[in-house]
């Protein structure tokens, strides 16, 4: 499968380097433009069925975890090299929206769900080379459907739904102290969202307000070292239970729910000039999906094709384009 996914993505530099780049006309939303390049391949699916995963890549390879339905307590590692999956050691407490970061050679399993939407504090650290669990420090706040970055060796924990709503926490993890920390909380507090970190800053984007009848495309950018928020260009599409990965230091933001449906949404940020483009969209519109990048390729997994509860297997990716000429 390498070699496919190399094939394809030499056709698509080579399209790419022929043609004009498209998308220049601006749409109606602020710093937004018209679909860019990038193609989508179908690959094999996840051995279980589910929605409202974690996702994270560690070492070359993708890990999916936890999730409604069957899958709840389910690791399952994706090796895009021999194009194959395997099932390991099963999370020691079954979870479902809950956020996951690969952090020097382990991943963490943050918070989430225990199935009947109870928000939870658990922490779990997964060490792959002997395929076991530790658990670690508890959040200070339980919650769910948050997101989790990593910056300059500590995990950042954000947003959510806890106990009584929306959270805007923003609470740091140090993993050789096995501590937390709370820092300056999110302007808008909210939950289902999407993560991600380019240049040393944290990107909160889009999510809800309780249900996703309110769906909303804020998107907070996070300074660490100065411990300050500041508004930037809203993701175009408002949508909640969505997914991001990052290449070339760009967000992509893939899917999502609303009250009509889901999304095949894939917008892609660049935090250098604070604009959106609209990439070609995913082959199946699902949320509570998660996002995972390798390379030049996204890994976009499982998810559901309703609103709600409901699970996919699927497995596709995005072959990003090379990044434009100055």
């Amino acid at each position: 499968m390498k070699a496919v996914l190399a094939a394809i993505a030499v056709s698509l530099f080579m399209a790419t380097a022929s043609c004009p780049a498209s998308g220049t006309a601006p749409d109606a939303a602020k710093g937004t433009s018209n679909a860019a390049g990038g193609v989508w391949s179908m690959l094999p699916p996840l051995p279980t069925a589910r929605g409202e995963v974690a996702a994270a890549e560690l070492g070359g390879r993708v890990y999916v975890l936890g999730g409604l339905g069957p899958g709840a307590a389910a690791n399952e590692e994706y090796d895009p090299v021999a194009d194959g999956w395997r099932r390991r050691a099963d999370i020691p407490r079954p979870v479902d929206h809950a956020a996951a970061v690969s952090l020097e050679g382990k991943l963490y399993l943050i918070g989430g769900f225990d199935g009947a939407f109870g928000p939870v504090a658990s922490v779990w650290a997964y060490d792959p080379s002997a395929d076991a669990w530790s658990s670690r420090a508890n959040l200070p706040t339980p919650r769910g459907a948050l997101g989790a970055v990593a910056v300059g060796g500590r995990i950042y924990a954000l947003g959510g739904r806890g106990v009584g709503g929306d959270v805007g926490a923003n609470e740091v993890y140090d993993p050789a102290a096995d501590t937390w920390t709370a820092r300056a909380p999110l302007m808008t507090p909210r939950d289902h969202v999407a993560a991600s970190a380019v240049g040393g800053k944290i990107y909160v984007i889009g999510g809800r307000f309780g249900t996703f009848a309110r769906n909303t495309g804020v998107n907070e950018e996070y300074d660490p070292e100065r411990d300050i928020w500041t508004v930037r260009a809203s993701l175009p599409t408002p949508r909640s239970g969505i997914a991001s990965a990052v290449v070339d230091d760009m967000v992509y933001v893939f899917g999502g729910e609303g009250s009509t449906g889901t999304f095949d949404q894939n917008e892609r940020y660049q935090p250098a000039s604070d604009s959106w483009q609209a990439m070609p969209p995913m082959p199946t519109a699902r949320h509570g999906l998660g996002a995972a990048a390798v390379g030049k390729v996204i890994y976009v997994l499982a998810g559901g094709a309703a609103p709600g509860g409901s699970q996919s297997a699927l497995n596709e990716a995005f072959i990003v384009p090379p990044a434009a000429k100055p």
